[in-house]
């Protein structure tokens, strides 16, 4: 990919994998990109799919739509003030969540145990397959292979938050190998196409960007949801008991953090004036609430725009100009939100017996897919799966078919599909 100067997006940055036929100059092509994306099936579908409590779970709490929402509307605003292109930003945000199955990362667990022997699952990966391969957009007319949205260049290298295969994943936190990834072997020649140019695992800003924007709504929108759902009572950080238990937790699922460091952060939270103590349900206490969560992430993205701004000075930065410069007393807030929701949401839910079946219920369709074969599947993944060259191909493709279910329509296959005397119900 050639040099450009500071700022600007190049033709090579709006460049698509395949060639299409000219378009109207009334949009730039970054907001087709987005346009794109707005009007996917694989976005409607996140409207039924779990963020961390169930889409049935009431009215109020958040489903991976709203909060893609959520992000992108964080992301554009981050962005846009550190002079990136916003529908970059924008499309990043809007597919980042994309590859998600059903039952969130619970259903991305079972699958990434059923696909370890074919290059393993991860959520990240399957939406750059989505982006390319699987959303029905946009077909080759060289070659007649779908390529998904045929997004840009640099709408494509935005999405993708681990810009590694698994094999060269980092390793995590406690020295075991890294489980987090963002292409598998069979995807690696749009990887590459997307990648070039690009520093080896290191991310555009646009992508730094949209991590961002994704850690700062989910760490504080599960606590608002968490709190309004009667789960959590923030005057917890009061008690030092509590605050253990939340350290305890942060280790267990983010790996050993400094503990003056996350003590120090929960101080700061808890003497913050717009500290919800107690939650009473009335519109005063919502209300309050919601003021909290604006401040949050106010206070969070301003950090990173001040630091990333201290950094590198004034001027639009796009691209590999600059890295995302998020200060280490805002790492440690947003580590504490995090540690609230996993201590008093996602811990406690690893032992109900509703999470276990959902586990059973994604690894029964795929077992009674691969037997069903391409008569069971839809109609463009029973093309993939006759085309399959081989058993490891197919059960990509049944592991395809299943991501692509939403909570509801896996339940709903459960049902039709899985013979009644081996079903695992989870309504």
């Amino acid at each position: 990919m050639p040099a450009h100067p500071r700022g600007n997006y190049t033709d090579a940055d709006r460049e698509r994998w395949a060639t299409e036929a000219p378009k109207s100059k009334q949009r730039t092509p970054f907001e087709r990109d987005r346009a794109r994306l707005v009007h996917s099936s694989a976005l409607r579908r996140l409207g039924a799919k779990t963020q961390v409590l169930g889409p049935s779970s009431d009215d109020f709490v958040r489903t991976r739509l709203t909060h893609t929402l959520e992000v992108a509307q964080v992301g554009r605003e981050l962005g846009k003030a550190l002079g990136c292109d916003p529908d970059v930003v924008d499309t990043a945000c809007l597919a980042h969540d994309l590859g998600h199955p059903p039952f969130g990362h619970n259903g991305e667990r079972a699958l990434a145990e059923l696909a370890t022997g074919i290059g393993g699952f991860e959520g990240n990966a399957q939406t750059l397959r989505l982006l390319t391969r699987l959303e029905p957009k946009a077909v080759d007319v060289t070659t007649g292979r779908a390529v998904g949205l045929n997004l840009t260049r640099a709408s494509l290298d935005a999405s993708v938050k681990y810009p590694w295969p698994l094999d060269a994943a980092p390793p995590r936190h406690d020295g075991r190998p890294g489980t987090k990834f963002g292409v598998y072997t069979e995807d690696t020649e749009v990887f590459t196409w997307l990648r070039d140019g690009a520093p080896d695992h290191v991310r555009c800003l646009e992508a730094e960007v949209m991590d961002l924007a994704d850690d700062v709504s989910y760490s504080v929108h599960d606590v608002e949801d968490a709190v309004v759902g009667g789960r959590l009572d923030l005057a917890v950080l009061d008690d030092p008991g509590c605050r253990r238990q939340v350290l305890d937790e942060v280790a267990a699922w983010y790996g050993a953090h400094d503990q003056h460091d996350l003590n120090a952060a929960m101080d700061r939270l808890r003497s913050d004036p717009a500290w919800v103590r107690h939650h009473d349900g009335s519109r005063r206490g919502l209300a309050a609430l919601k003021d909290l969560t604006s401040q949050l992430i106010g206070r969070f993205c301003g950090a990173a725009i001040g630091a990333t701004r201290a950094r590198y000075g004034p001027g639009p930065l796009t691209r590999y100009d600059a890295r995302l410069v998020v200060p280490t007393t805002t790492q440690a807030e947003i580590l504490v939100l995090k540690g609230l929701a996993v201590t008093y949401v996602m811990a406690p839910r690893e032992s109900e017996p509703l999470y276990r079946r959902q586990r059973e219920v994604v690894a029964e369709l795929v077992d009674v897919l691969r037997t069903r074969g391409p008569d069971a599947l839809e109609p463009p993944f029973a093309a993939d799966h006759r085309a399959a060259h081989d058993d490891d191909a197919r059960l990509r493709v049944v592991v395809d078919q299943v991501a692509s279910l939403t909570d509801v329509s896996a339940a709903e296959w459960h049902v039709r599909l899985v013979p009644s005397r081996s079903r695992t119900h989870v309504r």
